[in-house]
């Protein structure tokens, strides 16, 4: 499975302090990608969460004709859960008068989602380490808001079955067991587009939360930790490779290549000389149990 992608980049040094006002180009590709991403996330609901490219064939015309309705609630739900995240970055960096764009869906013509998430661009290099912060935890957060329902509801209606290949990272698993008590320990629920939803919101944000590189988990240790950040950064990536030779962890090969590509270090960013302060710090420090949480080392779980 590739990686999920969402969150912030930071943009080019600042050449005066005007807002950036968001061109006509850019917002017919953001409206295009929104589109496709409408287009690939229902393909994905229809065809029942495939590990297959899309293609417009017989087949796919009956599956559209019989599970339409899921399609659209599927699409509908993880565009939410991903709006709600990339709404909790444009806000936050609204508020903090840094500069930001809409989001860029990112579609796949993959059926297992249908979408890489989504990001927004963002001139990193005006905020200081607290507006980094705000900007960088607000996305998850807002996300997991509208995931958790969302995956909550999709637990409570879901069938009962004794095993599924979709993995449940602890917190879904926690979930379960609280809405679901008349399912024995060790089974789980058939996909539904409601869990397929908040499962994608999860993984988005477990992805998001690892403390490297510009990822969302990157910015909060840099805010939190400043330049002390690196070591944190190079350790993960060591360790992440680590998994993938020793443990055989080769889905997220691309993952940690696209990650070495962006670079594993945190880029710099204004300093204005003020602490984070203990509630951020402790904020922060507390975010880290995110991606315990809802991150899935191995998401598909084959025979």
């Amino acid at each position: 499975m590739q990686p999920i992608s969402t969150g912030f980049e930071p943009g080019p040094p600042p050449t005066s302090l005007a807002p950036v006002a968001v061109r006509p180009p850019r917002i017919r590709l953001q409206a295009l990608l929104f589109l496709l991403t409408c287009l690939t996330t229902f393909a994905a609901g229809v065809s029942g969460w495939q590990a297959e490219l899309l293609g417009f064939d017989d087949q796919f015309g009956l599956q559209v004709t019989e599970h339409w309705q899921r399609g659209l609630l599927y699409m509908a739900a993880v565009l939410a859960v991903l709006g709600a995240h990339e709404a909790g970055h444009f806000i936050a960096a609204w508020l903090h008068r840094i500069p930001a764009t809409l989001p860029f869906f990112i579609p796949v013509p993959v059926l297992l989602t249908g979408t890489m998430g989504a990001v927004i661009g963002m001139e990193g290099s005006r905020a200081n380490r607290r507006q980094l912060f705000d900007i960088a935890l607000a996305g998850p957060l807002a996300g997991l808001v509208v995931a958790l329902p969302v995956l909550a509801v999709g637990l409570l209606t879901g069938e009962a079955v004794g095993h599924s290949p979709f993995a449940l990272p602890p917190l879904a698993r926690g979930l379960l067991g609280l809405v679901r008590p008349d399912i024995a320990v060790g089974g789980t629920i058939a996909p539904n587009a409601l869990f397929m939803a908040g499962w994608v919101g999860l993984l988005v944000t477990g992805l998001n939360m690892i403390p490297i590189s510009q990822l969302d988990g990157g910015h909060v240790s840099y805010a939190v930790f400043g330049r002390r950040a690196h070591w944190i950064a190079r350790s993960v990536l060591i360790a992440s490779i680590a998994a993938i030779v020793i443990l055989g962890r080769t889905n997220w090969i691309a993952m940690v290549v696209i990650v070495t590509l962006l670079g594993t270090d945190h880029p710099p960013i204004r300093n204005d000389g003020r602490p984070l302060g203990l509630f951020r710090t402790v904020l922060g420090v507390l975010s880290f149990l995110i991606p315990i949480v809802t991150f899935m080392p191995e998401p598909l779980l084959l025979d």
